[in-house]
């Protein structure tokens, strides 16, 4: 007994303003973790604990969801594994499943938070995502009111009880809810002030020499960058290397111009940077997986 006492220490916060809903575990398992919709990512709690002063969690073995806070005022901490960071307003962080954390309010000037434990098949998945490592740490965000009335249409919902509709609302609403957070940048536009992505940075560059021919080493030259630490970043980041993104990109273009326009093969493969059609042909292919010549006669079908 004792042994789970070190394991696990748990405050309840129970002050005022309190809000908290957990879905029950019978309604997860019949309802959510068998529905192919829903089963690899949902909601099993959420609330929100203001001016929060005593509020402390410890885990030694973590938890089997995922957990999300987000601090709109006061201060806290959180620490997973040995790395421990304070919390401010206007930042979020994520507790990945089952790695050991602890989590607290400042006593003087406690911590406002927004919290919600995610669950499904998927979570593992998730997890190794490039974009969701990087917010294992506190990271702040811009927000112009949408999370708190995304997140407010969700609770208010649960209040409503638990009938399909309810549940296939929320859990379809989670994935815009987490979107919010970890890719909170494609939702504003970047200030003077902010510090650019490389990688966000280089594919607006490729958007703005669309129409150009942009080898490797003028890419990693002009952001003053190795070619292999270049190629590294943007795969871990897109998934893609650098220039096979960039054609990506191209043939994108191209059947847009295909779709919308009688241009001859011969001058998009022009306009896109292609002196050889047949070769634009064959990278289009590729990408596409129709001929350009099958691409724009399927419009006809």
């Amino acid at each position: 007994m004792q042994k789970n006492k070190e394991i696990v220490q748990k405050n309840y916060w129970y002050g005022l303003g309190r809000q908290h809903i957990e879905i029950p575990k019978n309604i997860l398992k019949t309802k959510v973790q068998n529905n192919p919709l829903l089963g690899q990512l949902f909601i099993c709690s959420l609330g929100y604990y203001p001016n929060a002063k005593g509020h402390f969690t410890y885990r030694k073995n973590g938890f089997p969801e995922n957990i999300l806070f987000y601090c709109v005022d006061g201060n806290g901490w959180c620490k997973i594994g040995d790395k421990k960071i304070d919390i401010h307003p206007n930042e979020f962080f994520l507790l990945p499943q089952n790695v050991e954390h602890s989590y607290g309010s400042f006593n003087e000037n406690p911590w406002s938070v927004y919290w919600m434990h995610i669950g499904g098949e998927a979570l593992p998945y998730l997890n190794q995502l490039h974009v969701m490592q990087k917010h294992s740490k506190a990271f702040h965000i811009k927000n112009n009111g949408d999370i708190i009335s995304v997140f407010t249409k969700m609770y208010k919902t649960l209040e409503l009880g638990y009938s399909i509709d309810n549940l296939i609302f929320v859990n379809l609403t989670l994935h815009h809810f987490l979107t919010l957070f970890i890719y909170n940048a494609k939702y504003y536009p970047v200030s003077v002030n902010d510090k650019p992505d490389l990688i966000d940075s280089a594919i607006l560059y490729m958007q703005a020499h669309i129409n150009d021919n942009i080898s490797l080493h003028e890419l990693c030259k002009h952001y003053n960058y190795s070619s292999s630490r270049f190629c590294s970043l943007f795969k871990q980041k897109t998934g893609y290397a650098p220039i096979d993104y960039f054609i990506q990109m191209k043939m994108q273009k191209a059947s847009q111009q295909l779709d919308f326009s009688d241009r001859s093969i011969k001058d998009i493969a022009l306009t896109m940077g292609f002196d050889d059609p047949y070769y634009f042909s064959k990278r289009f292919r590729k990408v596409i997986g129709l001929s350009p010549q099958k691409y724009r006669a399927r419009k006809k079908d």
